[in-house]
């Protein structure tokens, strides 16, 4: 683990860059190779996510590298849900009953900016664009590139290769070309796709809806969700089945269609979209999909990070924090003085993998909350009381959402299990009417709720245990 010796690191998105700051700062020499252009000159969105939904693990990850306070400063918190009927009628849910617990919308291209603005000014990073990576030999430790413009191949030696390279990562693709070890890989599509949209600020450059909330318009089979951005627009984000229902991206093939399709399910988002039509036609379809695979690491040579080890759909806002908290836990394992890079890899995806797995199980949950679940009268009894419990009792309860999304210091393994707890102790109590919530409890009423919750929690979590769950 000598710092002179060079780190390569394939990607130069939000993980890669975010992974070569703080490598940087711990004083190794890092060379990053990203295959799009720059994306601080040039738009390359191309269809994926605009922005993202930043929270309490991404930034814990900001802050150990000195980043969190320039990143909420092109951030706009967004303090719960607001869900849209087809009548046009909205009702708000909030993320937590806690004061100052919200997520943050922010665009990918300008956190990114900022994070290889931050990752230059070291002496000891350099960043190359337009050069793809064809393939790793991970017996060797040699990267293979293109230039994308002189169409020149060239080769890399390095001692130690991150792949930060996504959901398509080259380098995960030639630990299954190389068969040098057993390697597990699954890759999981739903039936579901997306397709970006933007809801333009009005003539002042405002917000033209209430930009202090995540919009979702949950409609059971798909869904429209919006989020702001900081010049007065939203990207709208439609989640639909490629080739089943009445509507589907298979028969939206015309303007038409189009129209009839967002009059009936979406008319007060529609009268916000001037350019439904040439956007609907013109933007990308793009695919949802887990990976999983394991080993991420090879001989102490190479590790994946980020989604090139864990991609997962983007449900929970969990995949950009997922892949800095990625960063995090591996600057703590490199704290821990092991003594050579092998043992840091095996005990940073021994530290980390039961939480990717985790996070990924949560997204595919929340995918089914949000489009249907968040409108159900059940679910909106439960989160009544949630929000009762987290405000009257801020520190003794908090919801599977919050567990997930605002206890940073735990992990989204042990946040999934205890929520999945509660929120069977909870739906449980409501089915048995045991509870209660069309009328304001008191302190005392909640208490004995509260009590009653932890020790059903408690019960579920020790059957759940026996049962290997």
């Amino acid at each position: 683990m000598n710092k002179k010796d060079t780190i390569l690191i394939i990607g130069a998105g939000l993980c890669g860059s975010l992974l070569a700051l703080r490598l940087a700062q711990r004083g190794y020499k890092v060379e990053v190779y990203e295959s799009r252009p720059d994306l601080r000159t040039v738009d390359i969105s191309a269809g994926r996510s605009i922005n993202l939904a930043l929270s309490d693990r991404g930034l814990k990850a900001l802050r150990l590298c000195g980043m969190e306070e320039k990143a909420r400063k092109i951030c706009i918190p967004m303090y719960g849900r607001l869900m849209h009927d087809t009548a046009g009628n909205t009702f708000s849910s909030n993320y937590s009953g806690r004061e100052n617990e919200y997520i943050n919308s922010i665009s990918r291209g300008n956190l990114n900016a900022i994070l290889l603005d931050e990752a230059e000014k070291h002496e000891n990073v350099n960043i190359h664009f337009n050069k793809k990576c064809n393939y790793v030999d991970i017996e060797n430790g040699i990267a293979h590139f293109e230039d994308y413009k002189t169409k020149e191949a060239f080769s890399i030696d390095a001692a130690v290769i991150f792949g930060g390279d996504g959901a398509g990562s080259s380098l995960r693709k030639s630990y299954m070309d190389e068969r040098k070890f057993l390697f597990s890989y699954s890759q999981d599509f739903l039936n579901h796709g997306y397709k970006e949209l933007e809801i333009p600020a009005d003539k002042d450059g405002k917000h033209q809806i209430s930009n202090a909330h995540l919009h979702i318009w949950p409609r059971g089979d798909f869904m429209l969700i919006a989020l702001p951005n900081m010049d007065g627009s939203f990207t709208v984000t439609l989640f639909l089945s490629y080739d089943e229902g009445e509507f589907n991206f298979d028969n939206l093939t015309s303007e038409e269609k189009i129209t009839e399709f967002f009059e009936k399910e979406f008319p007060d988002a529609l009268a916000l979209i001037p350019n439904i039509k040439e956007e609907f036609i013109n933007n990308p379809t793009g695919p949802l999909g887990t990976v999983k695979c394991s080993p991420w690491s090879y001989q102490g040579k190479t590790l994946l990070i980020g989604d090139s080890s864990h991609a997962i759909v983007p449900f929970y806002g969990q995949g950009m924090n997922a892949s800095f908290e990625d960063v995090f836990v591996f600057d703590e394992i490199l704290s821990q003085d092991l003594g050579d890079w092998e043992a840091v890899f095996k005990a940073y995806q021994k530290a980390r993998k039961h939480d990717t797995d985790a996070i990924a199980a949560l997204a595919i949950d929340n995918y089914h909350e949000m489009r249907a679940h968040v409108a159900n009268p059940l679910f909106k009894e439960k989160r009544k009381i949630e929000m009762d419990l987290e405000k009257t009792f801020p520190t003794e309860y908090s919801s599977k959402y919050s567990l997930v999304t605002f206890n940073e210091q735990i992990g989204y393994d042990e946040a999934m299990k205890r929520g999945r707890a509660q929120d069977k102790a909870l739906l449980n109590m409501i089915a048995d009417d045991t509870i209660y919530t069309h009328l304001e409890m008191t302190k005392e009423e909640l208490k004995v709720i509260l009590d009653k919750v932890i020790i059903e929690t408690k019960t579920i979590l020790e059957e759940d245990k026996i049962a290997g769950l």
